[in-house]
């Protein structure tokens, strides 16, 4: 796939554009210098050809700027390198200038060390707002560039944008049309259907149309190899550094500055035939600290949350645990995601480990389900291991557990603690189903659902975990009546611990 890398100083627009071409608001807009600081991917479509879009970072013209704390923004050193490397990877670079500004020694210095790599280039000029501000391009012909690959444009009011997507859509490869036969018309699927409703049985749902597929264990588990994984933690604790660890490459600008990520980083590889796709989010601050633009990265966050099947909580083990740990765990827990505690900066003894082991598990109770694994991305160690977990635990996420299995074990359940008596209330399981995956979401099907006391749902749930591998998820347990009808409620319920 063709790539196109957008390059230039900060705040000359890149990410209006990229935006703008990718049809989304994907990367965070401000006014802030340096916004952008990672390498931003996005495969887009212009017409009917595809390309995979770059945002690179600002190349700022010091790169000992100031911030409004007083301390060096020395994180722009590694920005420009990571800028300069993606252009040498791309096959076209769309070089993005101000207009209001006159054009100086920097960007002309950096165009030309562009255009040394011998790729297709392009000088974008931004923020030509209006008729009478075109007169500015006249001094842009002073970097020597062909007129039919200068574009004077303005991204926020959508101006001139037309012609450089015209420009781009002849750099790139026709789309490749498959031939397809001709057959007869067929008008079924204008029919309309009924609304999709769920009923329990004692067979399970009929009406999910998951595919499934069965292995060895008789376990069932979703057919689907992607796996979405966001790296979650306080700002400084190493996620930048654990996602370059994973994906063997510097794909995350790491420095000693927090906050350094702002906009959430996603790679994806291929272990087997599992697609892992990780998302380095920005570090979260107590809310009283949080300030500018990083009230945007928070919500970025949840939205990647919301996206994703699994999450690593990354935790310092070189510093006491904090409330803003336990309370950005409270984040997975919410989202009902497949969870590995992470604990990186690891180089004391086993232990050390246990001891800190045992403090997690007393601050993070609603997590227990969730395995601690220590980590060192500085030095690799354990990330291989840290790799086949999140596999495994997204194998135990996927899972739909076959209906006799979960009722022998709800069965066995029950004999060793019979159900209580509410008020001289005599209560009866009729049965129980499993009506979805990810996590695994279980309906107990009872007489008198409403009066089933929370402390034996829990008992409920911890004998399915001592006897059917859930580590790693989260279980949603619902009672309901006979015939009743799922709700969609019942599906999106989250998970507390009770």
């Amino acid at each position: 796939m063709i790539k196109i890398a957008l390059v230039g100083q900060p705040n000359v627009g890149k990410s209006s554009l990229f935006n703008r071409l990718a049809k989304k608001r994907v990367a965070i807009v401000s006014d802030v210098s340096g916004t952008t600081r990672d390498i931003r991917r996005r495969e887009i479509k212009i017409d009917d050809r595809e390309a995979l879009m770059l945002d690179t970072g600002g190349i700022s013209k010091s790169h000992n700027e100031i911030m409004e704390d007083g301390s060096e923004f020395k994180i722009f050193t590694n920005v420009k390198r990571k800028a300069i490397e993606t252009a040498k990877q791309a096959d076209v670079i769309l070089f993005m200038v101000d207009g209001k500004k006159i054009p100086d020694d920097d960007d002309k210095a950096l165009f030309y060390e562009l255009q040394a790599l011998g790729k297709k280039l392009a000088l974008v000029i931004n923020k030509i707002d209006n008729d009478n501000e075109k007169e500015r391009l006249w001094d842009f012909y002073s970097f020597g560039v062909n007129e039919e690959d200068m574009f004077g444009l303005s991204v926020s009011h959508n101006r001139g944008t037309k012609r450089l997507f015209a420009w781009l859509y002849e750099q790139l490869p026709p789309a490749l049309v498959d031939k397809v036969e001709e057959e007869e018309d067929d008008f079924s699927d204008l029919e309309e259907k009924p609304e999709k409703q769920y009923y329990l049985h004692e067979n399970g749902i009929s009406s999910s149309e998951e595919i499934l597929e069965t292995t060895n264990d008789s376990v069932e588990r979703v057919v689907d190899n992607h796996i979405r994984i966001a790296i979650i933690g306080k700002v400084n604790v190493g996620k930048s550094s654990i996602l370059n660890a994973l994906v063997g490459e510097e794909r995350s600008v790491v420095s000693e500055i927090a906050g350094t990520t702002i906009d959430p980083v996603d790679e994806t590889i291929e272990v087997g035939d599992k697609k892992l796709t990780f998302i380095d989010t920005a570090g979260l601050r107590r809310r009283g600290k949080i300030a500018g633009i990083e009230k945007y990265a928070l919500m970025r966050t949840e939205d990647m949350l919301s996206q994703a099947n699994l999450a690593l909580i990354v935790l310092d083990a070189s510093k006491p645990l904090t409330d803003q740990d336990e309370k950005i765990s409270g984040l997975v827990d919410q989202f009902g995601l497949g969870t590995i505690i992470v604990l990186n900066k690891w180089d004391e003894n086993l232990e050390t480990f246990k001891k800190l082991e045992e403090q997690i598990r007393g601050r993070f109770k609603f997590l227990y389900y969730a395995p601690i694994i220590a980590v060192s991305a500085k030095t690799g160690r354990s990330i291989d291991r840290l790799q086949s977990k999140l596999i495994e635990i997204y194998d135990n996420f996927t899972q739909r557990i076959p209906t006799s299995l979960l009722n022998e074990t709800i069965e066995k359940a029950i004999r060793r603690h019979s159900m209580p008596s509410p008020a001289g209330n005599m209560l009866r399981i009729y049965f129980s189903t499993q009506f979805n995956t990810s996590p695994p979401t279980i309906a107990v099907v009872m007489n008198k659902p409403k009066m089933l006391h929370f402390s034996y749902k829990r008992y409920l749930i911890n004998f399915l975990r001592d006897n059917i591998n859930f580590e790693g998820t989260p279980i949603r347990l619902v009672a309901r009546g006979k015939g009743d009808r799922v709700e969609e409620e019942d599906q999106e319920v989250q998970y507390q611990v009770i």
